[in-house]
Order: C-alpha cells, then sequence, then structure tokens
C-alpha cells in the first residue's frame, strides 16, 4: 500500500501534464491579465461614469414648455376644428432657469477632478493587481516546486520502508527502526498530498486574475526565479504616484463642491414668456413675461454648506493618511525586500549545498552500517527543510520585488 500511494504521488504531476498542462510565462501572464481583468475593466468603467458626469456638469437647464387650458366649462363649445376655435382660454409658456454664483463652472471644475480621479484609479488599479499578479504567479511557481519535493520526498521513504523490509527479513535491522521510518513515509505522504491541495488553489488564484478559470487545473508558471541581484534602491516615493495624485483629485473636487454650496446663496433666478389666448366672448391674443426668484425665508443652504465644508476637510484629511500610509507601505517593501535578497544569497551561498554533502554522506554511512537510523533521518529532515527554505526564500524575494515594483511604479493607465 505504502508502495501504491508513493507511486501515486510521483504520478500527479505527470497526469496534470496529461490533461492539457499550459505552460505561461510571466509576460505571457501578463499579457492575458491586461486582457481579461476584471478590475481594469471596472476601473475603466468608473471612468466612463466619471466623463459622463463632467459632460453633465457642464450643461445648461433645459427650459420647460408648459400649456395650459382654462375656463372650461360646458359652454366651451363643442365644434370640430383646432383648438383655437374652441372657447377655452389656453396659456403656452416657456421658462429658463438662470443660474447665478458660478455655479456650472464650480460644477464642471469638481466633476473635471473626479474624472482625472478616476483616471489615476485606474492607473493605481492597474499597478496593484499587476503586483498581486506577480504574487500569484510565484505562489504558483512555489508550490510547484514544494509539490516536486514533497514527491520526491515520499518517494524516498517509500524506497527506504522498502529496503528497511528486506532487512528485517534478513535479521539486518530491528522492527523499530522499520516502524520509524514507516512513520516518516505517513508524514512525507500527508505532506505531498497537503502541498497538492495548495497546489490546486494556487491555481485557482491566477486563472481568476487572467481569466482562465475552464483551465486553472493545467496551469503552471515557466519563467525561473529572478536573481537577488545588487539593485540600486531608490530612497523615496515617487512624486506623482497615481494613488496620491488621485487622493489629491477627490480633494480637489471637494473643494470645488463646498464652493458650490456656497454658491447657493446666489439666488437663480427663472425667467418666463408666455403667450395667453381667451376665447370667452371676443377672443383676445396677448403675450407676457416673468420673473421669479426664490425667497430665503426659512434657511440659506446652511446645512449644505456646513456638510460640504466638513466633506472638504475630511478630503483633505484623506489625502494626507494616503501619503502617510503609501511612505509606511513603501518603507516596508524595502526592508522586506532587503531582507528576502540577503536570505537567498545565504542560502545559495554554501548552506543548501552543505545540507545536500551532509544528506548524501549519511545516506552512505547508513548503508555501510556506520550510521544509527535516527541520525539518517535527521539530516533527511534537516535536507528537505532547507531545500523547502530556499525555495520559499526564492518566492519570497520574487514576491517582495514585487511589491517593490509597485510602490515605485508611478502608475500608467494599461
Amino acid at each position: 500500500m505504502r508502495r501504491f500511494y508513493a507511486c501515486l504521488l510521483a504520478f500527479l504531476p505527470a497526469l496534470a501534464c496529461a490533461q492539457g498542462a499550459t505552460s505561461l510565462s510571466l509576460a505571457e501572464v501578463e499579457a492575458l491579465w491586461r486582457e481579461h481583468s476584471r478590475e481594469l475593466r471596472l476601473a475603466a468603467a468608473m471612468v466612463d461614469a466619471a466623463a459622463g458626469d463632467l459632460k453633465a456638469a457642464g450643461q445648461a437647464p433645459n427650459p420647460e414648455l408648459s400649456l395650459n387650458f382654462l375656463q372650461i366649462s360646458r359652454n366651451s363649445g363643442t365644434t370640430t376644428g383646432n383648438w383655437l376655435d374652441k372657447k377655452v382660454d389656453s396659456q403656452l409658456r416657456v421658462d429658463q432657469l438662470i443660474e447665478r454664483g458660478g455655479k456650472r463652472e464650480l460644477r464642471r471644475r469638481s466633476a473635471g477632478a473626479r474624472l482625472e480621479a478616476a483616471h489615476l484609479d485606474l492607473a493605481d488599479t492597474s499597478r496593484q493587481q499587476l503586483a498581486e499578479l506577480r504574487r500569484a504567479y510565484f505562489d504558483l511557481k512555489l508550490l510547484q516546486e514544494k509539490a516536486a519535493l514533497a514527491t520526491e520526498t515520499a518517494a524516498l521513504y517509500a524506497r527506504g520502508v522498502d529496503a528497511a523490509q528486506k532487512r528485517l527479513k534478513a535479521g539486518d535491522l530491528a522492527p523499530v527502526d522499520v516502524a520509524r521510518l514507516g512513520i516518516d513515509q505517513s508524514r512525507a505522504d500527508s505532506d505531498a498530498r497537503a502541498v497538492q491541495a495548495e497546489l490546486v488553489q494556487a491555481r485557482q488564484a491566477l486563472a481568476y486574475l487572467i481569466g482562465r478559470e475552464a483551465t486553472a487545473s493545467g496551469l503552471s508558471a515557466s519563467d525561473p526565479w529572478p536573481l537577488a541581484d545588487d539593485e540600486v534602491l531608490a530612497d523615496g516615493l515617487p512624486a506623482q504616484r497615481a494613488d496620491l495624485e488621485a487622493a489629491r483629485r477627490r480633494s480637489q473636487a471637494a473643494d470645488a463642491e463646498r464652493d458650490l454650496a456656497r454658491a447657493k446663496r446666489a439666488r437663480d433666478i427663472t425667467v418666463g414668456v408666455q403667450y395667453e389666448h381667451y376665447a370667452q366672448n371676443t377672443p383676445v391674443n396677448s403675450y407676457g413675461i416673468g420673473v421669479s426668484i426664490p425667497l430665503f425665508v426659512w434657511h440659506e443652504h446652511e446645512g449644505e454648506i456646513a456638510r460640504a465644508e466638513a466633506d472638504a476637510l475630511t478630503a483633505s484629511l484623506q489625502a494626507q493618511k494616503v501619503a502617510a500610509m503609501a511612505g509606511g507601505q513603501w518603507a516596508q517593501a524595502r526592508a522586506q525586500l532587503l531582507a528576502a535578497r540577503e536570505r537567498v544569497r545565504r542560502l545559495d551561498g554554501g548552506l543548501l549545498a552543505d545540507a545536500e554533502r551532509v544528506a548524501q554522506a549519511a545516506e552512505l554511512a547508513y548503508a555501510k552500517g556506520a550510521m544509527g537510523l535516527i541520525d539518517l533521518l535527521d539530516a533527511r529532515r534537516t535536507l528537505r527543510q532547507l531545500r523547502v527554505e530556499a525555495v520559499t526564500a526564492r518566492a519570497d524575494y520574487a514576491k517582495a520585488r514585487a511589491d517593490w515594483q509597485a510602490q515605485m511604479d508611478s502608475g500608467k493607465t494599461p
């Protein structure tokens, strides 16, 4: 049964390849993401909505046309003909609202700032989603390599158990040692199955970002790990990063809306012209004009002004908060990148190679009877832990590098 499980674990990667595996480079994944990203499409739709708001903000109020029939009674007449022949008074009126206080310009200024913020939001969404995409890609690569290591380890323990059982039959090994090997093999099998489950999740996460959910089970990452080179890191954030600029534009829009609320104190005027037809007795046609203005009897828009002033202050504070948080995120990303780079260099500098030599020597010594089983198992565990640590360190460096690049990306609309 143990041999069956070991063969099954070894067969899983080949089975995935046989079921239509799709090996993708990071560049190919990014191209698919730009084409299928739902988040980018949503952000682009918000740009279209803001463009519509700007168009509406610059439009003058439409005139209103009204037609009224007056003095309708039983004696109004029922003769056929056009409505002017009826003995019914009629009134045709056109009213036009004239805005004062620069309200239209203030609406246009607010909507324009929000449109710019929407464009910047699209760029910032691209910046953040690209970093998430790269993290998902390297998570998949990490789990691919961990799955390969787990499968290799499980197969190693299966061969060890088979050899131990033969030695047990020959009287060359104690039953307790065979039991120890069986326990470690069970652990290795469990680890391999757990990694396979995590690999499925990683494929689904990447598939969602690139719109390949239907073929998620066959996705694989083909690019090598990025080299931990001596990249010179910048000393500060880009001055025009998209999220910072978007927050500033929203603050400008809130300032314009505050001014718009204050401008409501300037009374708008409604001007109307009318044509009147009196059909009673002797028909008479007449014309008239009218002007109406609001009376600030109960309020002068104090509540709206107070709310707009509070919103302007909130937007200003929010812009300051975004800038402060961006600075902290930049510092954290820089520290994580430096730590990850140092960790990769330490493992590549000989630590992993030393562990592999020790494990090989332990296997040889145990085969010749010069080392006990416990020491052999300890050497195997140490090597496996260091291999997992090495691939995890490379993944951490790759993801930290993606986060750093996201921090330094000023944001360009894709």
